[in-house]
């Protein structure tokens, strides 16, 4: 794949204690293209969320490389790591991860502000009233619902135009309705900006909607399918 935004190449992740070694992840190996949309599914605690970590670069594989843009993650410091994911990477989680302290504003503004950008509030502004805000950029996000919280989440992630969007679970905390919103929010903003979307989710309807589908069972891939193949079967 010429074009591999994530290229996960062999990665273990083990961890041990007084009771001896647990291998969380085994031989996870497989590569995203640019602007594709990606489900990893598969039950409770079968890896997938320390996949996701590891693909963040935010924790280490006991063996492997993954690659974010051609960049070995785990090749440079900390600090370039984190850099890195500042341009690259975008995130939504299950619990928002909001800052409480700040307006729906300021937690747009934040990803932005922190790459100096001069123009931090008018862009955190216009990506708020995209997403059905532009009435709540004073508001913090103990007055907001779910699936507000969730939409402010969603505009922080996408106001720097990252190549790489790593969703976890972001329907989890939400009823259905406002989890199908959310999701097509989530798709339209994808899609308008080009996007590469990884996204772990239980939830089969939402990972039919994606190209590709990764399964992963005890730690390891089960299957790596294409979703346009799966719906002619």
């Amino acid at each position: 794949m010429t074009d591999s935004i994530i290229s996960v190449e062999h990665v273990f992740k083990s961890v041990s204690d007084s009771t001896g070694t647990l291998d969380i992840l085994r031989d996870i190996d497989f590569a995203l293209e640019a602007r594709e949309t990606v489900a990893i599914v598969g039950a409770s605690g079968s890896g997938k969320s320390t996949l996701l970590s590891i693909i963040a670069g935010l924790d280490t594989p006991t063996r492997g490389t993954v690659r974010l843009a051609g960049q070995d993650l785990f090749a440079v410091s900390e600090d370039d790591r984190a850099a890195l994911r500042a341009q690259k990477v975008g995130f939504v989680f299950q619990s928002f991860q909001l800052l409480a302290n700040l307006t729906a504003l300021e937690n747009v503004m934040l990803p932005l502000e922190l790459a100096a950008r001069r123009d931090a509030r008018k862009t955190a502004t216009d990506m708020l009233a995209r997403v059905g805000l532009a009435e709540r950029l004073g508001h913090y996000p103990r007055v907001l619902s779910g699936g507000e919280q969730q939409r402010v989440a969603l505009a922080r992630a996408f106001v720097v135009r990252p190549a790489l969007l790593l969703a976890d679970e972001p329907t989890g905390s939400l009823d259905f309705a406002t989890g199908e919103k959310v999701m097509e929010l989530m798709f339209e903003l994808n899609r308008e900006q080009g996007t590469t979307l990884l996204l772990v989710t239980h939830d089969d309807a939402i990972a039919s909607r994606c190209d590709r589908r990764i399964t992963i069972e005890a730690g390891q891939v089960h299957g790596l399918a294409s979703m346009l193949e799966n719906r002619w079967l």
